[in-house]
């Protein structure tokens, strides 16, 4: 089994900065692809940003130029570090992993953790 654990969520003004983590653990050979999404008030989840293993990364419209995703595959962990907040980032981030392992290879999701921009 994997485990996927994020953290670095809050409540931040308009303008303000946060950094997501997200730690995987458990039975894992390698992760390959790893992402961030969101889900906000009333909203279907979207695609935030992706990368590859080779760190190659693929970004929303919506987040380009304020986000930047990154990974330390020595330490199974993604990050997301957010810049320039508006109150539209507003959601649940969750973070994504293909983890290949002794079962073969599947995706896992974290719990989810929460991001208010608010003045």
């Amino acid at each position: 089994q994997v485990q996927l654990v994020e953290s670095g969520g809050g409540l931040v003004q308009p303008g303000g900065s946060l950094r997501l983590s997200c730690a995987a653990s458990g039975s894992i050979f390698v992760i390959n692809g790893m992402g961030w999404y969101r889900q906000g008030p009333g909203k279907q989840r979207e695609l935030v940003a992706t990368i590859t293993r080779g760190s190659s990364t693929n970004y929303a419209d919506s987040v380009k130029g304020r986000f930047t995703i990154s990974r330390d595959n020595s330490k199974n962990t993604v990050y997301l570090q957010m810049n320039s907040l508006k109150p539209e980032d507003t959601a649940v981030y969750y973070c994504n992993a293909e983890v290949l392992g002794p079962s073969g290879r599947r995706g896992y999701w974290g719990q989810g953790t929460q991001v208010t921009v608010s003045s």
